[in-house]
């Protein structure tokens, strides 16, 4: 039985590739290893294919026309047999010690016939010519059992769940109507975020499994390839905030709710923050499309986006309020390191 799936969506990645995937492999033939080749022009596909002569019983080769990180996502989707899917991307890596002890937790949970259906690890930043920095969620979710929404603390902007950490069942993910457009950046917050609603049992596994590599010039988290792109980012944070009806899920669910509205908040925090950052006049009159935006289509959400949450601090269009917003975001960029 494959207890994990691991997608790793790969575009010109020779260079790097080869860590991610040695990463997984001490995971055996409890693991699949997804390698999806989408439309590369360097010798990814050839080193894919390598990967899957020497290791058949472990690795799948999927080769495919370019469609963009979300397309593959999908694609390995599609494909994946293991209980458990995960995205691992091609220049990142994962933490044997943490692989071993994570596919045990599920062989054990199996066995029990107790179903999870989100495991969460910790995700560390592995910053070029800096000290690592680990995102955990001790205080916010209990360790080491099973647990619902309504025992989740509070989460800090640092420490919200993201691609990184989450380890969905793969029935859950399929039964969610996971929907990514192709040729688009930044829709790990769609994979994330879809869903959630059907989620009803967490365990949260204390262990640093991910490592997030940050350092390459054109990384999407780069930030001045995301001024570039704020486009998408705003695209992205549309498709996030009207995937689900927040105040259906509220009477049930107060805490996924408040999770939920949050989330949003961040992606609103986000879109604002890089369409400040670019400060031209068609920046701003995004800027203040996208604030109409919200106001109109979620009238319930609006006064916690414009008052309640940092994305408030970003709403402005004028010119002083501009100058603090950008100095108040390069100082947490610096305390946090997040990019």
């Amino acid at each position: 039985m494959k207890l994990i799936s691991f997608a790793v969506p790969c575009y010109n990645s020779e260079a790097y590739m080869h860590r991610c995937i040695d990463s997984l492999l001490p995971g055996g033939t409890r693991v699949e290893i997804i390698l999806v080749d989408d439309g590369s022009t360097d010798r990814t596909g050839e080193i894919a294919d390598s990967y899957q002569e020497k290791y058949p019983e472990i690795i799948k080769v999927i080769h495919k026309e370019n469609g963009g990180h979300g397309s593959g996502i999908m694609a390995g989707l599609e494909a994946a047999v293991g209980l458990y899917y995960k995205v691992i991307d091609s220049d990142d890596w994962a933490d044997q010690e943490s692989l071993m002890k994570l596919l045990d937790l599920i062989e054990t949970f199996e066995r029990e016939q107790k179903t999870i259906d989100l495991f969460i690890c910790n995700y560390v930043y592995e910053h070029v010519g800096k000290k690592p920095h680990t995102i955990h969620y001790r205080g916010i979710f209990p360790r080491n059992r099973m647990f619902g929404w309504s025992e989740c603390g509070v989460f800090d902007i640092t420490r919200y769940m993201t691609m990184h950490s989450v380890f969905y069942r793969t029935a859950l993910v399929r039964k969610s109507d996971l929907q990514i457009p192709l040729h688009t950046f930044y829709v790990d917050n769609i994979y994330l975020y879809t869903p959630l609603p059907l989620v009803k049992t967490l365990y949260y596994c204390d262990t640093d499994f991910y490592r997030y590599f940050i350092g390459r010039a054109d990384q999407s988290v780069n930030e001045a390839v995301i001024i570039k792109r704020v486009d998408q980012q705003i695209l992205v944070s549309k498709l996030v905030l009207e995937r689900h009806d927040l105040e259906k899920i509220r009477p049930d669910n107060p805490k996924l709710y408040r999770y939920m509205l949050n989330y949003s908040s961040v992606m609103v925090l986000v879109a604002s923050v890089f369409l400040t950052l670019d400060g031209s006049k068609e920046a701003m009159k995004k800027l203040k499309d996208f604030w109409i935006y919200l106001k109109t289509t979620f009238p319930n959400q609006y006064g916690h986006f414009r008052y309640r949450s940092l994305a408030g601090i970003f709403s402005h269009t004028n010119r002083v309020f501009r100058f603090f917003s950008v100095a108040a975001y390069r100082l947490v960029r610096k305390i946090y390191k997040f990019n």
